[in-house]
């Protein structure tokens, strides 16, 4: 036997203690040995083993899981920061930034001594993010209706037109202007009430309100010069007058701010881009507003008195052409249009086309007088009718056979004498027809004014080949062609300064954003009739005034020579094309020997009292005139008048 196989030596242990009589079996303690069972017993059968599966693939099918979610989010993440990341980039930037328009300050106008007749002050444009307004934003579903309900009392509009600017059609609109041009206070009170309903914590329905700086158009001296200046429309754009024909002078250069916001309010810290708005110039106009508010106070109280459709003053200076004032009535005050008469929100003075009468007939004696067919005292046999082509005329009193010179003629404003006299511009009268023809247009009848003026009218004058048979016979004296005021007031200025027209002009200069004045280009200069013929017609127009037979006495002004002339002509009324009543005018200038001022008044259709051009715009020239003379210092004349004879005795 090897020592491999030798029987193990058990070591005895130590010796256990007697059990004591009666105690429990002792239970058999950690690494004791099990009982053993009673010989010849059975083994209870054995239950079989449970045996699990393999892990792996579950572990496998998990992993193939999770790569296939992994590789989708990698996918999509490569799309959206890679492939696509411009897009995407450019969607956050337009949700996240909001673009404004930032409105330039809109130019002044002044009279010519800085006097401002049309300002802008501070105002904001109202507008909204429509996308703030929406369910997803609000959590309620009629958002724009309860901001429409809160803001239509304070702008004053509709509420379902503010309910469809907050909800538009477009649904990625993100800009809508709900007013224009309010007042700091009305902005203010929508600022309160948008800081009461935050603090309520409940669903602020005015975040999505926000104002643009803008500015509103004032006019301090309300309805002065209206017809002049114009108006600006609710879309900040010049609607008449000179607010639109220098629009774009007047308006400057919008700018534009973009930055970022969040619930309304602007991110500081995101950054922002702005492009400066540029100012407008400033318009400097030729008018004096003293002499202006003398105009219109004289030409409104007369057509109130006469019960007139209406009636204007023009007042020039006759060497510069400058325009001291341009007066209408009815006028309408441009701070509020919503009182105004359409009819009346226009320059008549520029826009009515009317048949000058009377006044007219300086033209043809000027003709007369420039081609040598005539002069001042050459003797005109007047009867009380005269036969001509298919009419017969007539002056506008009975009398018996006249004896005038022509200085008479136009003193006492004989129509037959009128006609008799321009017979003598040609051998034949088509020839007669045509010299006249040239000397209107000369004088600038038929032609626009210059001015370039909205809504101006040429007036009408038909070549001479086209004159009717009564058309001949009637220019001469003022009917068959129309005029504007200011082209009739532009005839006398060119008498009183030597016989050279100068053509009007409204506009002394602009100043730009820099501050340097801008004078306007010079006018047009044109010679009509020669000097001496001037001084000749100027000397006839003090007898109209001076002389006790003269139709213009009631426009005489003690200290200074007056040179004038009254006019009264049928009108046609516009509305049915035929004539009807009548157009009453008075036109002249002083000092007669050293003229500084011209003055036009025309009444259309006066309809209580005298219709009568000496009797209701002699004093209208008057009132104006002596207060022009005034304001301007031109000293009393010194020189007496010439007295030229008005008859003679056959």
């Amino acid at each position: 036997m090897s020592d491999r196989e030798a029987p193990r030596r058990r070591v005895p242990g130590p010796a256990r203690p007697p059990r004591p009589r009666g105690a429990a079996p002792r239970r058999p303690g950690p690494g004791a040995r099990p009982a053993r069972r009673p010989s010849g017993g059975r083994r209870p059968p054995a239950k079989p083993a449970l045996r699990l599966g393999s892990p792996r693939p579950r572990l496998r099918l998990v992993g193939l899981a999770l790569a296939l979610v992994l590789t989708a989010f990698t996918v999509r993440l490569l799309q959206v920061q890679a492939v696509d990341a411009s897009t995407y980039s450019a969607k956050a930037q337009q949700n996240r930034f909001v673009a404004h328009t930032l409105t330039a300050e809109r130019g002044g106008i002044t009279d010519r001594n800085g006097v401002a007749l049309a300002v802008s002050e501070d105002a904001y444009d109202i507008t909204a993010d429509p996308m703030m307004f929406g369910s997803g934003q609000l959590k309620i579903s009629d958002g724009p209706e309860q901001a429409a309900a809160l803001l239509a009392p304070i702008l004053g509009q509709d509420q379902e037109a503010l309910v469809k600017k907050l909800r538009p059609a477009n649904k990625q609109s993100r800009y809508a202007r709900l007013a224009s041009r309010q007042t700091p206070q009305v902005w203010k009170q929508i600022k309160d009430l948008k800081a009461a309903l935050a603090k309520k914590g409940t669903a602020n329905v005015l975040a999505g309100v926000f104002a643009d700086p803008s500015s509103q158009r004032v006019y301090p001296n309300k309805d002065l010069a209206a017809g002049i200046l114009g108006w600006v429309n609710s879309e900040g754009k010049g609607g008449g007058g000179i607010e639109q024909q220098l629009d774009k002078q007047l308006s400057g250069k919008d700018g534009k701010i973009r930055y970022a916001q969040s619930g309304g309010r602007e991110v500081p810290t995101a950054g922002s881009t702005e492009t400066p708005a540029v100012p407008g110039s400033d318009v400097e106009l030729t008018i004096d507003r003293d002499i202006q508010w003398a105009a219109q106070n004289a030409i409104s109280d007369q057509v109130r008195k006469s019960k007139a459709d209406r009636g204007y003053v023009v007042v020039q200076d006759t060497a510069t052409g400058q325009i001291l004032a341009m007066a209408n009535s009815p006028g309408f005050d441009p701070n509020d249009l919503s009182k105004a008469d359409s009819a009346a929100m226009g320059n008549a003075a520029l826009q009515d086309a009317y048949e000058p009468g009377s006044t007219a007939k300086v033209m043809s004696m000027a003709a007369v007088l420039e081609e040598n067919a005539a002069t001042p005292l050459t003797h005109v046999v007047v009867p009380n009718r005269l036969h001509r082509g298919d009419r017969l005329f007539q002056d506008d009193v009975d009398h018996a056979t006249w004896y005038l010179t022509l200085n008479g003629v136009l003193a006492k404003s004989s129509n037959i004498g009128t006609i008799l006299a321009t017979g003598q511009l040609g051998k034949t009268q088509r020839a007669a027809n045509d010299t006249l023809y040239s000397y209107l247009r000369q004088f600038g009848i038929g032609r626009y004014t210059g001015l370039g003026f909205p809504g101006e009218t040429p007036g009408i004058l038909a070549p001479s080949a086209k004159w009717s048979t009564s058309q001949q016979y009637t220019i001469p004296f003022g009917q068959g062609f129309s005029i504007n005021a200011m082209q009739a007031a532009s005839v006398y200025s060119t008498i009183a300064n030597g016989g050279v027209r100068v053509a009007p002009t409204l506009v002394r200069g602009t100043k730009g954003a820099d501050g340097r004045f801008a004078p306007a280009p010079g006018p047009e200069k044109t010679r009509v009739v020669s000097a001496k013929t001037a001084k000749t017609v100027a000397q006839m127009l003090e007898s109209v005034v001076d002389d006790e037979q003269g139709t213009g006495v009631k426009a005489r002004i003690p200290g200074y020579r007056v040179a004038g002339k009254t006019g009264t002509a049928n009108r046609v009324d516009p509305a049915t094309g035929r004539y009807h009543g009548y157009t009453s005018s008075f036109a002249g200038f002083a000092p007669a020997d050293k003229p500084r001022v011209t003055v036009y008044c025309a009444i259309q259709n006066a309809t209580s009292g005298n219709y009568f051009g000496g009797q209701i715009c002699g004093p209208v020239y008057k009132q104006v005139m002596e207060f022009a003379l005034k304001t301007m210092q031109v000293p009393p004349t010194g020189a007496k008048a010439a007295a030229l004879p008005v008859s003679y005795k056959p």
